[in-house]
């Protein structure tokens, strides 16, 4: 397919030149207004690109020499040449060298002088004619960095804030890997905003809570606030592995040859017993919501297995109660970047963000509202502020119905018991489908039709007091939409995106570095029902959740569990539906022992954040009759995928 550029978004950089010349030799007064939007004004193919290692002030591989990390840099040569300093964009990640970045993989190339030919992604060829630098770091103990991969630790976090505080004239850098001769960042204003995806933004987060000065903006996509919630939930462990396997991952070979005894900290650290630990505590970001200094511009899709919206509500919470200024986007995607599910307004809405934060200028970004959710595949609403305002807490309780596990949901306080059997060979999927059947292995609880829309928008929670017929037993609570819908398709290889072969350009282009990306379109599949959220714990962590302990066989326990953050519209006509069960094949780990539990309903409960609180849910089912059931296996997305999931 021949390729095609987005006028709108992609400008010749002379014809752009040659308009603000004009413009300020025919209005003088207006060269002298306040901009509102940088314009690609530099030469990308006259930029200076050059590497420097920044000195981290660790020794991660106990080699006896602190280690360094490799920056590269693309900048435009014209403000340097004028004495104008000039603020950075940044993404620090591991994957530079080893497996790409972005839908399309791109790794760094380098020239035959070492410094950087192709930059991964869109942001050098954008950014960098608008006046901006342009870093991506190889985070210590990856592609040409010194140390350890610790995998969200302090040698990843501080890795990258070294480049921050060497741009800010706080650190040393040199002009290779193992020389003598220093090198200064007399280029830049200091001014500086980190980005990037999965790993990537979760630096940025981890950066952002180091409250390092000079950092003005973190664009944290898909990110982790929490990494003991990567890898389990509530003790309930959600991979197989732990984060020695990330680590062998991206390490470099040099790192390999090192890092045995890191690896094996990472080991002993993090035990499948899914304790918490020192080496959790380290890895928690949002405990340290208080320090962050920058802005924060969170994108998450809540359909996302990979890094799921638990990180994005706590986060999103923590800063918001430290009064940190936030902007987020929610698609229906799964582990998407929004530049492939949402791609001119996410290049506008970005070049805004940044224009305003690193920039200063009053372009009204910070005036419009917080948050952008996509309600149906390519079709977005706008929150003024997240969650909307009167969004309250409201506590739903399941009752008993006529069928033992096919129960009703609803304001009122109900009694009785439901029983399952976990079976570690069903999902949330298989639950759903069967609602309103009696099945063994869950217990399902609905609305009748709603007369009205009822709106979920947080973070929710679920109570439950079981009596478990072993000494272990694991614990999945799911919220589930029931009713037709065409949806993202987050359960397919591309988690809601089909990628075309037809080019869109963002920026200037050099042999080396083009600026043309494949297009991608909505995936989407027509359900009979959707889950909303989801969320797992070990019940044996009912008195403590950063410590198991063995279940007493016949005693009842109570625990809340912990639901991912969404937001979510259950239409007219549609059900809520809350299912409890065991295992959640494919996103937690079976426990060791098959229980049987027994729900008290008396004591069992959710908590959901709904737009009006009660008295929404009190309407939405007013006069609502539960029609007579003719139960059917209800069509959805496919179970969860097995393949191994990278951050």
């Amino acid at each position: 397919m021949p390729k095609r550029t987005r006028f709108t978004t992609t400008r010749t950089l002379v014809t752009a030149a040659v308009a603000a010349l004009v413009a300020a030799l025919l209005t003088p007064a207006a060269a002298h207004a306040t901009p509102r939007e940088s314009r690609p004004v530099y030469s990308y193919a006259h930029a200076i690109r050059e590497a420097v290692w920044v000195d981290t002030g660790l020794d991660g591989d106990g080699d006896g020499r602190t280690d360094r990390v490799a920056a590269d840099i693309v900048r435009p040569s014209e403000p340097a040449a004028q004495g104008r300093k000039v603020p950075v964009i940044m993404d620090a990640s591991p994957y530079y060298s080893c497996c790409g970045r972005g839908n399309e993989s791109q790794k760094k190339t380098y020239d035959a002088h070492g410094d950087i030919l192709r930059m991964p992604l869109f942001y050098d060829n954008y950014f960098v004619p608008r006046g901006y630098a342009v870093v991506g770091v190889d985070l210590a103990g990856t592609n040409r960095s010194d140390g350890c991969v610790d995998v969200g630790g302090r040698s990843d976090v501080l890795s990258a804030k070294a480049v921050i505080d060497w741009l800010n004239g706080r650190a040393k850098a040199y002009t290779s890997r193992t020389g003598t001769t220093t090198v200064t960042a007399g280029w830049t204003d200091g001014r500086t905003g980190m980005i990037g995806k999965s790993w990537d933004g979760t630096i940025a987060n981890g950066v952002a809570a180091t409250g390092v000065k000079g950092l003005k903006t973190v664009v944290p996509i898909s990110a982790i606030s929490s990494w003991y919630d990567y890898y389990f939930q509530q003790g309930a462990p959600l991979y197989d592995s732990g984060p020695e396997w990330l680590s062998d991952y991206v390490e470099s070979p040099d790192a390999h040859a090192k890092c045995a005894a890191v690896q094996q900290k990472l080991v002993d650290g993090a035990p499948r017993s899914g304790d918490w630990t020192p080496l959790w505590t380290e890895r928690d970001y949002v405990k340290d919501a208080k320090k962050v200094r920058a802005s924060v511009f969170l994108v998450h899709g809540m359909q996302d297995l990979n890094v799921r919206t638990k990180h994005l509500g706590q986060w999103w919470d923590a800063l918001a109660k430290n009064g940190v200024k936030r902007k987020i986007w929610l698609s229906q995607t799964g582990h998407v970047d929004p530049f492939d599910f949402r791609r001119a307004p996410w290049v506008d809405t970005l070049h805004r963000w940044f224009d305003h934060e690193l920039l200063g200028y009053d372009n009204g970004i910070d005036r419009e509202p917080m948050a952008d959710i996509e309600r149906h595949p390519d079709q977005w609403v706008t929150s003024h502020v997240w969650p909307p305002s009167g969004t309250r807490l409201t506590t739903l309780r399941p009752a008993p119905g006529t069928e033992s596990g096919v129960g009703t949901l609803g304001l009122r306080p109900a009694t009785g018991t439901a029983t399952f059997t976990d079976d570690p060979k069903h999902s949330e999927t298989d639950w759903a489908a069967q609602i309103d059947r009696p099945t063994p292995d869950k217990a399902g609880f609905t609305t009748a039709p709603l007369t009205r829309d009822l709106r979920l928008s947080g973070s929710s929670k679920v109570t439950v007091t079981a009596t478990p017929t072993t000494s272990t037993a694991h614990l999945s609570a799911v919220l589930v939409d029931i009713g037709p819908a065409t949806v993202r398709d987050y359960a397919d290889a591309g988690e809601g995106i089909i990628t075309l072969t037809e080019h869109t350009c963002w920026g200037a282009s050099t042999a080396g570095d083009s600026a043309c990306f494949k297009e991608t379109r909505a995936k989407t599949t027509d359900v009979g029902y959707t889950v909303v959220s989801r969320g797992w714990a070990d019940l044996g962590t009912w008195a403590h959740p950063g410590k198991g302990a063995p279940l007493v066989p016949g005693r009842s326990y109570t625990i809340t569990v912990d639901l991912a953050a969404t937001d979510h519209v259950v239409p007219k006509g549609h059900r809520l539906a809350l299912i409890v069960a065991g295992t959640d094949k494919d996103l937690i780990d079976p426990p060791s022992t098959t229980p049987t539990l027994t729900l008290d309903l008396s004591r069992t409960s959710a908590r959901l954040p709904l737009a009006g609180g009660a008295g929404a849910f009190a309407r939405a089912t007013a006069g609502a009759a539960t029609p007579a059931q003719h139960p059917t296996t209800l069509n959805g997305v496919h179970g969860p995928r097995t393949t191994p999931r990278v951050p």
